[in-house]
């Protein structure tokens, strides 16, 4: 594997670079392959799973099209003559005892006296068909030697011993990276323990030389768990202290504090509000006060159930802020949300706390005169409320005081994003919004620097939502009867949204939110076979050509269409003058129309159970009931299929992320997007080990409130510098 000599034992650490132990070739192919660049990285590379010399896999499992490694027999092998041209070809037909698999090599009859019939090995390539029967074409391949002419109990040693399969390439193989791995064992020297002894001790961790040692060589399969154990326990543990750590520096920056006055701005909204805040309300406006209130940056996070009113509790934040004399700036995903919280921000205040205030938006489509004239108010501190899209993070946009930087969705922007607008004013405070609940663990993991506040009452007055599955896989004539059902809700002066994952035949809405992603190495997907999106071009022509649709507005929105197209839609749908939007997603956030009254969702099975959770959350706003209908082809008994299901089932979005979470066994939800270097966790499970990772957050506080600079840890603090790569560096360490 190697192009270079590596240098000799104990004459390097994990900070070391590849190309200087392995060669520069076999350090480019790494890198390329995983992005890993030193010791640490590639001994942080842990198995997918462990195979053993006398276990075969089950080759009726491997699924077409996937890149497998497997361990077979060999049972035969036979050169032919190719017919049309000149060369031969070499079959080797593999086993596990009841399938066959078979291995196809070109003009390679070599290989004859490696692939002899009883021998053993790993096989790696990819699963292709060939006349209805599985094979894997030039496959790479590593057979096993014999024990050799040792003792009995030495062979048995050597039979039992698990092999570690990597997650690997079509360039690199399982092997090559083991014995890549076995070079940087055998010349790693000294490394220092991040987990402190007493800890280490008491919660019977093996030393991290060790705990490397038994995950990349083990003897038996107790060692692999034992190493595991303990490396997942330093993860938890170094992450958490990483997150702390950043906790604490915001504590000691120093920030403008943000009070209101007596007969100021929120004083005056508040006393002219048509209704009275909700408990939860009330409780997360108390501790956001209070965090205005320090001489440090408030770094809060504030959950809530779709509809619960977080934007007005972010609203009377801004009003706060505005009181001190300083601005606001509240950045949104999409240009379509950016101006419902405009208009809806304008509405709120009023005309007069408008005209004082001047609430302003800055967005990537305004025309160039609006663009200057809005930037003009923003950095003469003449708009205390900025509402934006990314076009607020673009160098021309200033400020005159920015006090509050508030972010909706924040799932939708990146570390920098967050930071750039961040950094537009002194230390400004900092309040983040989801309507997607988190899980404990995932904001213990995630947004583990973060004060968590939650709302989860609903407004008094909801009529609620009723969610029905319409699986057309078993009911395929359902689908008249969606938009007859749809059409009954027209027909009682009601409007309705329907929802598609796709444009048009060529284009599926890229905004920034996850999709169900592939599923795991070496597990077949339950999709079946692949199928066009639903387009909003389609079933906008489908639903204008209805008869039951003959008399009725039908509009369609989307991210390609441009911004004043969009907003003008947008509208027209909210003043009553469209019966049915056919969109994409980006209504899924942030869209409030209280007649709106029906949600269709086409392919229901493309869309997370969050984006399904945050689109029925249009309907049922105001005292019209909610009717949401998940139109899927999902087939019986897929994940696809128990998504959907698990939505219809209850309106509780926190227990719909637990059950998520669970559906997903991690998947995306913690996409790099989120969190930066924070999200990549090698061996922690945020859906299996919650009480390791609390047990981890309480002990790494400890440690944080004693030595809050990690000066008396130089290991734990050299494991937290590794650990984030150099996005999340940059984030952690601004200050």
């Amino acid at each position: 594997m190697t192009d270079e000599p590596a240098s000799g034992p104990g004459s390097f650490t994990l900070d070391t670079r590849l190309a200087g132990v392995l060669g520069g070739r076999t350090a480019q192919a790494i890198e390329r392959a995983f992005g890993y660049t030193t010791v640490g990285d590639l001994l942080a590379h842990y198995a997918r799973r462990y195979a053993l010399r006398g276990e075969l896999t089950a080759l009726a499992s491997l699924p077409l099209g996937e890149n497998v490694t497997i361990v077979a027999e060999v049972l035969e092998v036979r050169v032919r003559e190719m017919r049309q041209r000149r060369g031969s070809i070499l079959e080797a037909k593999i086993s596990d005892g009841t399938g066959i698999l078979t291995l196809t090599f070109f003009n390679q009859k070599w290989r004859e006296n490696d692939l002899r019939p009883g021998r053993r090995g790993i096989f790696a390539g990819k699963v292709g068909d060939y006349k209805g029967n599985r094979q894997l074409a030039h496959p790479d391949y590593q057979l096993f030697e014999d024990a050799g002419p040792s003792t009995d109990a030495a062979a048995k040693r050597w039979a039992e011993a698990p092999i570690a399969i990597y997650p690997a390439t079509s360039t690199l193989a399982s092997w090559q990276l083991a014995n890549a791995i076995e070079l940087l064992l055998d010349g790693l020297g000294p490394i220092e323990d991040p987990i402190p002894a007493g800890v280490r001790g008491e919660r019977q961790l093996a030393t991290f030389r060790d705990a490397l040692r038994l995950v990349h060589r083990p003897e038996r399969e107790a060692d692999w768990k034992q190493g595991r154990r303990t490396l997942r326990f330093m993860e938890a543990f170094v992450l958490q202290t990483a997150l702390l750590q950043r906790r604490a520096q915001l504590r000691t920056s120093p920030a403008t504090p943000r009070t209101p006055t007596p007969t100021g701005a929120l004083a005056r909204f508040d006393a002219t509000l048509p209704f009275e805040l909700t408990d939860d309300q009330i409780v997360v406006g108390g501790e956001i006060a209070r965090d205005l209130a320090e001489p440090w940056p408030m770094n809060r996070l504030v959950q809530g159930e779709v509809g619960s009113g977080k934007t007005l509790v972010a609203l009377r934040a801004m009003l706060a802020v505005a009181d001190s004399g300083g601005q606001a700036a509240l950045l949104a995903p999409t240009e379509v949300l950016a101006g419902q919280h405009l208009r809806s921000i304008v509405k709120m205040l009023g005309p007069e706390l408008s005209a004082e205030l001047v609430p302003t938006l800055i967005t990537g489509q305004l025309s160039a005169p609006e663009r200057r004239k809005a930037t003009l108010r923003a950095a003469a501190g003449q708009a205390r409320i900025v509402v934006g899209t990314h076009a607020l993070l673009g160098e021309k946009v200033s400020f005159a005081d920015l006090g509050l930087v508030v972010v909706d969705e924040q799932h939708r922007f990146g570390v920098e994003q967050r930071e750039a607008l961040r950094l537009k004013g002194a230390q400004p405070h900092v309040l983040v919004l989801t309507a997607t609940p988190i899980p404990r663990t995932v904001a213990m993991t995630v947004f583990g620097d973060l004060d968590i506040s939650t709302i989860t009452q609903l407004p008094a007055g909801r009529a609620g939502i009723e969610t029905h599955v319409v699986p057309l896989a078993l009911r395929p004539g359902w689908r008249s009867r969606v938009w007859d059902r749809l059409a009954e809700e027209i027909d009682l002066g009601r409007q309705g949204f329907v929802v598609c994952p796709a444009i048009d035949a060529k284009a599926v809405e890229d905004d920034g939110e996850e999709q169900p992603g592939p599923p795991p190495d070496g597990e077949a997907s339950d999709a079946g076979p692949a199928r066009a999106a639903a387009s909003v071009a389609s079933v906008f022509a489908e639903l204008t050509a209805h008869p039951r649709f003959a008399d009725r507005t039908v509009a369609q929105l989307h991210g390609r269409m441009p911004a004043d197209e969009k907003d003008r839609v947008m509208r027209a749908f909210a003043a009553g003058g469209i019966d049915v939007l056919v969109a994409t997603t980006v209504i899924e956030v942030g869209v409030d129309v209280p007649n709106a009254s029906a949600m269709v969702v086409v392919d229901a099975d493309r869309f997370g159970v969050s984006q399904l959770h945050q689109l029925r959350g249009r309907v049922g706003r105001g005292s019209v009931p909610g009717l949401c209908l998940l139109v899927t082809d999902a087939e019986p008994g897929s994940v696809a299929l128990e998504r959907v299901e698990a939505v219809a089932a209850t309106l509780d979005g926190f227990e719909l992320a637990r059950v998520d979470l669970e559906l997903r066994q991690e998947g995306d939800v913690l996409g790099a997007n989120q969190s930066g270097g924070r999200s990549s966790l090698r061996l922690l499970r945020v859906a299996r080990d919650g009480d390791l990772i609390a047990d981890a957050r309480e002990l790494a506080a400890t440690v944080v409130d004693e030595d809050p600079s990690l000066a008396g840890h130089p290991a734990l603090a050299a494991a937290v510098r590794r650990r984030l790569d150099d996005e999340a560096s940059g984030y952690l360490s601004k200050g």
